[in-house]
């Protein structure tokens, strides 16, 4: 016993070995390179936050100093006279029913290819991950006139589904892989106690599939935000339009007016909510990625 104890205590007394010292400065150069990248990333949003409260000659003649007394009234004139508040609550309409509507779809035909296995599984999934890849800007002609003759061009419903369609291959893949990850025998359980199909899907295998959900809905909502082309094609209504399209024609009349103080006050509304939605789910996020890819 005493030998024992004494061994214990010669391992605990050695020093840490080279291999972890040289592990930790092999790990400078990355952690330098992400500080980087984050410095590079951060400051040009503080910089457009911070000009947001700047007078006009504040913004041209002292660009990178704090305002002498924060203008709020730039944001005022922003949601007011140059219609952001018009062209945000259009995309909050536009996002919210076409996010809804793709995590409804996408995750309908991901469990059923994930978990049902049926003749031409495997050729509609690799359908799904093909479309990814898909330029959209190739299918903008064919889409327009689809859009135009269905009567559905510059209206809520057209964009809705539009935008629906080119999130729901994404949806699907992302999905398929973490619906499969979930474990069979709850499923077989429930199915014993009676419930049927459906029941299984939205009252046992949706809620253990939280995590993902949450995951793949926040990637959704960046990527309809700030959506460009399609509402720049399908939706040519000045009254419908979203967030990216009225950015786009303050860009130009504040240009020519030298409003540059209104124009950043846009670009940060237009930057909040992407940026809350970000920090508050970034955990969802990462925990969503870590269960799906972990069988």
């Amino acid at each position: 016993m005493t030998v024992t104890r004494e061994r214990a205590a010669a391992v605990a007394a050695r020093p840490a070995p080279a291999r972890r010292v040289r592990r930790s400065g092999a790990a400078f150069p990355v952690h330098l390179a992400m500080l980087a990248w984050a410095v590079v990333t951060a400051l040009p949003l503080l910089w457009a936050v911070v000009s947001s409260f700047k007078t006009d000659d504040e913004i041209l003649n002292e660009p990178w100093s704090l305002p002498a007394s924060p203008k709020f009234d730039n944001w005022s004139r922003a949601w007011t006279q140059a219609s952001i508040g018009r062209y945000f609550l259009n995309s909050v309409v536009v996002v919210g029913a076409a996010l809804v509507l793709t995590m409804l779809l996408g995750s309908l035909v991901a469990y059923a290819l994930a978990r049902y296995e049926f003749r031409g599984n495997r050729f509609i999934y690799y359908t799904f991950v093909a479309a990814m890849f898909f330029p959209v800007f190739l299918a903008l002609v064919p889409l327009f006139f689809v859009v135009q003759q269905l009567g559905l061009l510059g209206t809520y419903p057209g964009l809705i589904l539009v935008y629906a369609a080119y999130a729901v291959p994404f949806t699907v893949f992302f999905l398929h892989a973490f619906f499969r990850t979930l474990p069979s025998e709850v499923a077989e359980a429930a199915f014993i106690d009676g419930c049927s199909h459906s029941g299984v899907f939205f009252r046992v295998m949706l809620p253990m599939a939280r995590p993902g959900l949450v995951a793949v809905g926040i990637f959704n909502f960046l990527g309809l935000w700030n959506q460009y082309l399609l509402p720049l094609v399908l939706n040519p209504d000045p009254d419908r339009y979203v967030l990216a399209q009225g950015l786009a024609a303050l860009s130009v009349s504040q240009g020519y007016r030298s409003d540059w103080s209104g124009l950043f006050a846009g670009l940060t509304i237009a930057m909040l909510p992407v940026l809350v939605a970000y920090v508050a789910f970034q955990r969802h996020i990462r925990a969503g990625m870590t269960a799906g890819a972990v069988k």
